[in-house]
């Protein structure tokens, strides 16, 4: 049933000259930060921040603290319908390379960075907000997430990802705001110390339709945790580098994203419980709409149920029921 569906990649670079193209999704944080008079100073400093975090967890050998810098492209994936003539903007990520100045080499990172969807959109800004109204009690509608799960890990398996990518993806996000999370004894030369929340939240089982794990760690000279969703063995299946590469570029993105909770002037502690009304925190030198990105998500979760969901619904239907990548 996979072959129902096919892919295609495309990729552009990330630096100080990017511009959106008109079909980017613009609810993606790389975009965000790419316009507005701000946007060469915006992308400068973001890119500036990852450099830096990136030399100050990779510190070994590494004197003077600029032997690395990251280079990042935008991967664009587009999904196609068998039969149709018909493809669709599925997924965007950033892929991570990392330079090493000393060696003059050139290493592969992770793909996965700024995870956007447009079906997961249409998920969380459209399916479920609809379910939900003037219900007196919060539900899941039934099946959520099996769609969008199951089009993920077609990509995963698909000849496309595998001809462009050596390694599964991982996918770093915020920590959430109605979860307690408590410390552990557990903890990584890179990826810090491990924390393990209180309960499962709805992030988590969607993302485990995407037949992906989560583990919660927060790296040294972090101020908050950060959640890792990834197939396999996060602890073994990636190097050291490539690790830092996705904390460095995904804590950069929280701290302009989510400053209440990672650029916030405390420590977490043994328990805790992340606060998105924080008053206790810095602000970075970086312009961000976070308000403007809410409406988007939902602008563009009704653009994928208008352009995807329902013109091939029976299709989509028929497939998700039926496809297994257990």
């Amino acid at each position: 049933m996979s072959n129902h569906f096919t892919f295609s990649i495309k990729s552009i670079g990330f630096d100080e000259h990017y511009q959106p193209a008109d079909n980017t999704r613009l609810t993606t944080n790389f975009a965000n930060l790419a316009r507005g008079e701000s946007r060469r100073q915006n992308l400068r400093n973001a890119l500036k921040m990852i450099d830096n975090r990136f030399n100050a967890l990779a510190q070994w050998d590494n004197p003077n603290g600029d032997r690395y810098s990251v280079e990042l492209e935008i991967v664009s994936v587009d999904i196609h319908i068998e039969g149709s003539g018909h493809s669709f903007p599925s997924i965007e990520v950033l892929k991570t390379n990392i330079v090493d100045h000393k060696t003059n080499e050139r290493i592969d990172g992770i793909v996965g960075n700024n995870f956007s969807s447009y079906v997961r959109d249409y998920d969380f800004s459209v399916l479920l907000l609809d379910h939900n109204k003037q219900q007196a009690k919060f539900s899941i509608p039934a099946n959520f997430g099996d769609l969008h799960g199951k089009l993920f890990q077609c990509f995963v398996s698909s000849a496309a990802y595998k001809q462009r990518f050596n390694k599964p993806p991982v996918i770093c996000l915020s920590v959430s705001d109605n979860k307690t999370y408590h410390r552990t004894e557990n903890q990584h030369p890179v990826l810090g110390v491990e924390y393990l929340p209180n309960e499962s939240s709805l992030t988590e089982q969607y993302f485990k339709k995407m037949g992906l794990q989560v583990r919660y760690f927060m790296p040294a000279n972090s101020v908050a945790p950060l959640a890792f969703y990834f197939f396999g063995d996060l602890l073994n299946d990636y190097t050291n580098l490539e690790l830092i590469s996705t904390i460095s570029t995904m804590e950069t993105f929280q701290k302009i994203y989510r400053p209440e909770i990672y650029n916030a002037n405390a420590v977490a502690g043994k328990c805790y419980q992340p606060d998105l009304k924080n008053q206790d925190h810095s602000i970075t030198q970086i312009v961000y709409d976070r308000e403007e990105r809410s409406k988007l998500a939902v602008a563009q979760g009704k653009f994928a149920e208008e352009h995807f969901i329902k013109p091939h619904r029976a299709i989509l239907e028929h497939w998700s029921a039926s496809a297994n990548f257990a």
